[in-house]
């Protein structure tokens, strides 16, 4: 079992990295904002892979459950509250960084970032 969670923190890794490199060196927003998802999607691996327990059991003390053998076989039930939350967060401010592309696309008519950002310091000029 502990290949599986070796396996699934490389694959962490990998998105994280890969999302690290979209949100730094690709010029597009979108594919970005995509980047940015996948840091998201690469944390939220990592969190519930550490919170696995093989052999564990949900983290709910049913009656008639032994105490003591629940402490010792349950999961850890953090990992996954933070993990939900961060989910709901992640998909409010996706549509939020959605949203704000589309009004930069109207004001600039494009979705590179060398443009806008281009743009921008001519209009600086014109305002001296």
């Amino acid at each position: 079992m502990i290949m599986v969670q070796i396996v699934i923190l490389m694959t962490s890794a990998a998105l994280i990295v890969i999302g690290l490199y979209s949100a730094i060196f690709i010029d597009n927003i979108i594919k970005k904002i995509i980047g940015i998802s996948f840091i998201e999607e690469g944390v939220n691996l990592f969190i519930v892979t550490l919170g696995y327990k093989a052999g564990g059991v949900v983290p709910i003390l049913m009656p008639g459950m032994d105490p003591a053998w629940f402490a010792a076989n349950a999961a850890a039930p953090l990992p996954f509250g933070l993990v939900l939350t961060s989910i709901v967060i992640g998909a409010s401010t996706l549509a939020v960084m959605l949203a704000l592309v589309m009004v930069l696309y109207r004001r600039y008519h494009t979705l590179s970032t060398k443009v806008m950002l281009a743009d921008t310091s001519k209009r600086e000029e014109y305002d001296e």
